[in-house]
């Protein structure tokens, strides 16, 4: 993945299938403010060093066709683009806590169409988000989430690469290629 505490990342596809390697795509650009990566390695360590901070563009159930994934990226015609954020809110029974990102941001949906052009027909709207606390090895509770809560997040982020990563045995995440 990108090296710094301060990498927006991802555009992801990843999970653990067994027997099959997990990749991701991930859209990053440094942030002004490190204050995402302070809550993610105050609260939520463990994923704090399996992978940076990131917004999931495709996930691994939608890249099944990697060459064609990889042809579409190679294509793209690179742009800055940027994501608006809304509020900070808890998700998997609570576990978990995500700075949720508009439904309706154009140019991420855009991208995915792009990325996912010949692969997925109509890809779901998915929600970009920022995962603060990652459920499978954090768990938030109500003075956590308060705290959170008083952190000043930002409300645009702004990307300019996607790099395709990948996830072998839950072990940290390891980018194939990037695109700037």
């Amino acid at each position: 993945m990108f090296t710094g505490c301060n990498s927006l990342t991802k555009v992801v596809i990843p999970n653990t299938v067994e027997g099959i390697d997990n990749y991701a795509f991930q859209s990053c650009e440094k942030l002004e403010n490190l204050i995402i990566e302070e809550i993610r390695r105050r609260y939520n360590p463990i994923q704090f060093e399996l992978i940076n901070c990131h917004v999931t563009l495709c996930r691994e159930d939608e890249i099944g066709e990697i060459d064609r994934i990889i042809e579409n990226l190679d294509c793209l015609i690179k742009n800055k683009f940027i994501i608006t954020f809304g509020n900070v809110i808890k998700f998997s029974d609570g576990r978990g806590i995500m700075l949720e990102g508009y439904v309706d941001n154009f140019s991420f949906h855009e991208l995915r169409n792009k990325v996912l052009k010949g692969v997925v027909n109509n890809p779901q709207r998915k929600m970009p988000h920022v995962t603060l606390m990652h459920p499978r090895n954090s768990t938030c509770n109500d003075e956590i989430f308060n705290e959170i809560l008083k952190y000043k997040l930002p409300k645009e982020m702004y990307f300019n690469s996607i790099s395709l990563i990948e996830q072998l045995d839950g072990g940290v995440w390891k980018v194939i290629k990037d695109y700037k």
